[in-house]
C-alpha cells in the first residue's frame, strides 16, 4: 500500500489513468496477488482509486494521495510544515525502538493475575470501540498498558510521547478497515506472547506492527 500510494502521489500513475493489471503490479512490487488486492482495497476505501469489474474494467486513479487527503481534512495537511513532517518521521523511527523493547520487557516479567486480567481486558476493548476517536483511544490505551507492564518508568514516558505524536498522524488519514483488522490481529499476537512469557516473540510481532503502521503513514502522509 505504501508503494502504490507513493507512486500515485508522485504521479507515476496520474489522475484518470488505469492501474496496470494485477498480475503485472504483483510482479512489480514482488507481492502475491492476494496482498496486492488488499492494498488496492485499502486505497479504494481511502478514496484514491475506483475499481470497475467486468470487461473494460480496472482500477482508476481518482485523485493524488496528498490532494485527496488535503480536501478530506479541509486543507489541514497542506498546513503541516516540513519540520513537523520531519518530526513525524523521527517519531516513527523512535517508536520502532521503544515499543518493541517495552513488549519484550513486559513478556520477560512475572506478571500478576491482576496484570494479566488488565492486559486481556484492554486488548479486548480495542475491536469493540465504536467510532474513530474511541478506537484510537482504546488502541493507545493498549500500547500504554504494555509499556506499564514493562516496569520501566522511562519506557512508559517514551511510549506516551510517541503515542501522542502517532495520534496526530493517524487523525490525518482515513480509517481503513483492512488495516484496522490487521492491527487487531497483531495486537492479539503481541498480548498472547506477553502472557505466554515469550519476550523475543513479543518483540518481533511488535516490530512488525510498528513497521506496518509506519508504512501506511509514510504512503499517505509523507
Amino acid at each position: 500500500m505504501e508503494q502504490l500510494a507513493t507512486a500515485i502521489r508522485l504521479g507515476v500513475y496520474p489522475v484518470g489513468s488505469v492501474l496496470p493489471p494485477e498480475r503485472e503490479l504483483a510482479e512489480r512490487f514482488a507481492v502475491s496477488r492476494a496482498t496486492l488486492r488488499e492494498a488496492i482495497a485499502a486505497l479504494r476505501q481511502a478514496g484514491l482509486i475506483e475499481t470497475r469489474r467486468g470487461r473494460g474494467g480496472g482500477s482508476t486513479v481518482t485523485a493524488p494521495a496528498r490532494g485527496r487527503l488535503h480536501r478530506s481534512l479541509g486543507g489541514g495537511l497542506s498546513r503541516v510544515s516540513a519540520a513537523t513532517k520531519s518530526e513525524w518521521l523521527d517519531a516513527l523511527e523512535f517508536r520502532r525502538v521503544v515499543e518493541p523493547g517495552a513488549a519484550q520487557l513486559a513478556a520477560s516479567r512475572q506478571l500478576t493475575a491482576a496484570d494479566r486480567e488488565r492486559l486481556t481486558a484492554v486488548e479486548a476493548a480495542v475491536p469493540g470501540a465504536s467510532g474513530k476517536r474511541a478506537h484510537r483511544q482504546a488502541d493507545s490505551r493498549l500500547h500504554l498498558t504494555i509499556a506499564s507492564l514493562s516496569g520501566s518508568a522511562r519506557l512508559q514516558e517514551a511510549v506516551t510521547s510517541v503515542q501522542s505524536t502517532l495520534d496526530s498522524m493517524l487523525a490525518a488519514i482515513p480509517s481503513l478497515e483492512t488495516n484496522i483488522g490487521h492491527s487487531h490481529h497483531q495486537h492479539r499476537l503481541i498480548c498472547t506472547a506477553i502472557l505466554a512469557g515469550r519476550p523475543e516473540r513479543a518483540r518481533a510481532v511488535m516490530e512488525e506492527h510498528c513497521d506496518d503502521t509506519a508504512a501506511l503513514l509514510r504512503g499517505l502522509l509523507v
